[in-house]
């Protein structure tokens, strides 16, 4: 039996570490040892959402974190923009329409970023209360330009800037004070490292503005409810406990790599596979990559859904296949989270072969041999 290698972009491998902090004995959530793990947790989590603002916990997957934004700052019947580049971007707008908020969809070619532009015109108009946006659109492995689209809305009081940071944050730079994210989104399972089931959300004093005239119905995400519980290091409701223990040991270590070597990693490996692969023939789909996954374009004529199938059932091995337009088109690899140099050595070794069994004309190793090259360029 082979050794199973997980390569999907969420869930992601979780640390040896982490997972044994989560294999003790469970706590109770109203203890004080308890409420010493989440004060250390709300620090831990400022630090990596880059604010001074409270990052609320959610049990919840991230899906969760995204409706709480909307119920929490909008009312039925507001107008938003939504940019939508993919299936999560379009995950943006079916939340909205199923509170009756009115979307207006700027439909990005899969594989493209949204132009800033697009937005800004749509701005003038004065008839928007929020923008909506992945940072890295995860069926594409795109990344869209966050800064520019924050500094959109950053001197203005009337709209948000909402920012789904799930497969992102801890991969990329995405500074929430600094570049004037109002709502920044982030999930367990992808650069934390964590299993799947806790959600983050944080709000800016703006968006915290805007909560006060929400009349949207919600219960379990009002998040002003879970404000006042997080500042006594507590919960609303019963927390996803074993999880709010491992997530502070993530935090503990992802701390000590630090922030400017924790997307410094992440580059590295990132420009590896896509190297890799390019050096194998073989297109990457995203025009502006993301460096949390790599979505790689297969030859023409060539099933992409079979080099999966090969990987799992002869390698043991997940990585993550195309969506709707893009099934059978492209497959995805992460580097997002608990991954090392070797890791992409090993996975882009692992295409090789399944390439080759497809009878894809390329020279055996090449692909290795494109990914040891950008990984020596830190030695």
């Amino acid at each position: 039996m082979n050794k199973y290698r997980l390569f999907a972009p969420g869930p992601t491998p979780v640390a040896d570490e982490i997972a044994l902090e989560m294999a003790g004995p469970i706590i109770h959530h109203r203890t004080k040892e308890f409420e010493k793990i989440v004060a250390e947790v709300r620090d831990g989590l400022k630090w990596l959402f880059q604010t001074k603002q409270e990052v609320m916990l959610l049990a919840s997957s991230g899906t969760g974190a995204m409706e709480s934004a909307i119920i929490n700052t909008l009312n039925a019947g507001d107008q938003v923009i939504v940019v939508d580049g993919g299936k999560f971007g379009e995950r943006w707008w079916k939340l909205a329409q199923a509170h009756g908020i009115k979307p207006e969809i700027i439909k990005v070619p899969w594989g493209e970023a949204v132009d800033p532009k697009e937005i800004e015109t749509r701005l003038q108009t004065g008839k928007y209360r929020a923008v909506f946006v992945q940072a890295s659109e995860s069926s594409t492995g795109v990344y869209h330009p966050i800064r520019e689209i924050a500094a959109l809305t950053k001197g203005r009081e009337d709209v948000l800037c909402v920012v789904d940071a799930i497969s992102a944050l801890g991969a990329v730079n995405l500074p929430m004070d600094e570049w004037g994210i109002d709502m920044l989104i982030a999930g367990s399972q992808k650069a934390l490292s964590l299993p799947p089931g806790l959600a983050f959300i944080a709000l800016s004093s703006k968006a915290w503005k805007f909560a006060e005239s929400s009349k949207l119905p919600k219960f379990y995400f009002d998040l002003k409810r879970e404000l006042k519980n997080i500042q006594t290091n507590q919960s609303a409701f019963t927390p996803a406990i074993s999880l709010v223990i491992g997530l502070r040991k993530a935090l503990e270590m992802m701390r000590e790599e630090g922030l400017e070597q924790l997307f410094a990693r992440h580059d590295r490996l990132a420009r590896a596979t896509r190297e890799g692969m390019k050096a194998l023939g073989l297109k990457i789909y995203a025009k502006v990559p993301v460096n949390s996954l790599t979505a790689v374009q297969v030859p023409e004529g060539m099933d992409a859904q079979k080099i999966y199938k090969i990987l799992q059932d002869k390698f043991n091995m997940t990585i993550a296949g195309g969506q709707d337009a893009a099934k059978g088109k492209i497959f995805r690899i992460a580097h997002l989270g608990w991954f090392d140099d070797l890791d992409m050595v090993t996975v882009v070794g692992a295409v090789e072969l399944a390439l080759a069994e497809l009878g894809h004309k390329f020279e055996l190793g090449s692909g290795v041999g494109a990914v040891l090259k950008v990984l020596r360029e830190k030695h």
